[in-house]
């Protein structure tokens, strides 16, 4: 008798187990960027800010539709190649993930969101800003920092305002996001004292700007513009100073205003030359905001660039629209997605119609002692 009596607690218990483990619904999280390459330490970033804001989420236990939920990141590289994207997209799709955060360049970015539009899959970019995003319609598509336009708008209004310039040359790297930040800024210098003296070209893999260079200091602008990312900005500020270009202000938005930017021109004489504005607060802006980047530092140390915060705010808006849905399933969810409004680590985050991020908040920099500082 007393074996049976005590065999019989065990099965009550562990039925009672098995019914607890089934009500745990796992939901699967993409996360596309470039995880390899010469942009991999943008594309791990990105990754561990939605890493931080997936164990975060596990310990809050949130339950949707009366189960549990179990977050889980599954991490796909791009390789920051526009082809590459697109294949990730699909394979997303096929695995029938519950969202995806990315991509992080622009040119992958826009090849993607149309195949997530075909397949009715919440897509969340933390930092491609090109406009050109957003002029698709896609639904399924949204932005969680200021595209290009805002941004230029802001780096011309201090061009004109504060640094007084009166000539600039401007340079972009023919990507979706170099190209495209160049020409808004150039269209925001319409009908400002601000003259465009040349428009160069480069790409998004080149090493030597000599030419280019040389043929800018014959104009002798007050300022250079540059459209593209900090592994070719820091070399070509670095051939600034060799060729003597030494009294130009060094322009550029989000893709040269990075820890990496930082770190690679530590040495030079002119680094102070730079600056460079990006979509959010300043992380040291705010308490919450300090208590975000030293909750990352502990986590991730020494591998903070910029879009962190953008791919951790887009998470929980995910998990937010799900919980407001009462559902998981990205059709029932979706809807949800334009009600979303909480107070974010870089901005408020709420989508206008067009996924784009509503009342964006730019942050400009200039550099002093070798340290960016917060100019505005």
């Amino acid at each position: 008798m007393k074996s049976r009596s005590f065999i019989f607690p065990l099965l009550i218990a562990s039925a009672a187990s098995l019914v607890q483990a089934q009500e745990v619904q796992i939901v699967k999280i993409g996360l596309a960027a470039p995880l390899t390459g010469p942009q991999a330490f943008y594309g791990k970033d990105s990754q561990n800010g939605a890493r931080m804001a997936v164990d975060e989420l596990n310990e809050k236990k949130l339950i949707v539709d009366g189960r549990q939920l179990r977050f889980e990141l599954l991490s796909e590289d791009d390789a920051a190649d526009p082809k590459q994207g697109a294949a990730v997209a699909q394979r997303f799709c096929d695995l029938h993930v519950n969202a995806v955060i990315g991509h992080t360049n622009s040119g992958t970015t826009i090849p993607a969101a149309r195949i997530y539009n075909q397949c009715g899959l919440p897509n969340l970019t933390p930092s491609a800003t090109s406009p050109e995003l957003s002029k698709f319609g896609y639904n399924t598509t949204f932005r969680m920092l200021a595209n290009d336009s805002t941004l230029a708008q802001a780096i011309a209004a201090y061009t004109v305002n504060v640094l007084k310039l009166k000539t600039v040359a401007v340079i972009d790297d023919r990507s979706a996001y170099g190209q495209g930040l160049a020409d808004a800024f150039k269209t925001a210098l319409r009908n400002t004292p601000v003259t465009v003296v040349t428009q160069q070209y480069t790409n998004d893999k080149a090493v030597d700007f000599s030419a280019i260079l040389t043929a800018v200091k014959a104009l002798n602008p007050d300022g250079i513009f540059f459209g593209g990312m900090d592994p070719q900005g820091s070399a070509m500020l670095r051939q600034m100073e060799q060729l003597g270009l030494t009294r130009q202000k060094f322009l550029g938005g989000d893709g040269i205003c990075t820890q990496g930017m930082e770190q690679r021109t530590a040495s030079l004489k002119i680094q102070d030359n730079v600056v460079c504005a990006h979509s959010g607060i300043a992380l040291d802006r705010t308490a919450a905001s300090r208590d975000w980047k030293k909750r990352y530092d502990a986590k991730f140390p020494g591998q903070f660039q910029m879009h962190g915060p953008y791919s951790y705010d887009a998470v929980l808006a995910v998990a937010k629209a799900m919980q407001a849905a009462n559902s998981i399933e990205p059709q029932k969810y979706l809807p949800a997605m334009s009600k979303v409004h909480f107070a974010g680590v870089m901005s408020n985050v709420q989508f206008d119609a067009r996924g784009e991020i509503k009342n964006p908040t730019i942050s400009v920099y200039t550099y002093q002692d070798g340290k960016r500082r917060l100019a505005n």
